[in-house]
């Protein structure tokens, strides 16, 4: 059951490869204009070691980290009926393109009202060194088991 998970963190993604096509690709997809994310050029003339991602990047490695999760059965997450509450990023400084980072998630809380199940997860990104890059925050709701079955 969820319950039994907060306060715990489970073991660390592997690592990932920030790749600068990726960077280049969200950034499009998402309407981020600045050119420090699209032109290697622009982005080093800015100071940049490379490409610089949008903040919400790290989506695209949180929330399949985030899903395996909510998916184990031991969890028992009512996933499909699941929507997503709040999300929050705190860069403690840019990700670059050519980062190396790895991700903790942490389940910080878990709470019913009004049978539903409201959880907040933790995801902690660190560089190659150890150092934080990133930390973000999400809230979920679900229906609570016995309202779901």
């Amino acid at each position: 059951m969820i319950a039994e998970y907060v306060g715990r963190a489970l073991p660390p993604s592997p690592p990932y490869q920030v790749g600068r096509e990726k960077v280049r690709e969200f950034a499009l997809a998402v309407g981020e204009g600045a050119s420090v994310c699209t032109d290697l050029e622009a982005a080093r003339a800015a100071g940049h070691p490379d490409l610089v991602a949008p903040p919400t990047f790290a989506a695209t490695f949180i929330i399949p980290m985030m899903e395996k999760f909510l998916r184990t059965p031991s969890v028992d997450w009512d996933y499909g009926r699941m929507v997503h509450g709040e999300q929050e990023f705190t860069m403690h400084r840019p990700l670059y393109a050519g980062d190396e980072v790895v991700t903790t998630l942490h389940v910080d809380e878990v709470r019913t009202r009004a049978s539903s199940l409201f959880l907040s997860l933790r995801f902690e990104v660190v560089d190659a060194v150890g150092a934080p890059v990133i930390t973000a925050l999400g809230k979920f709701v679900t229906l609570a088991p016995e309202v779901s079955s």
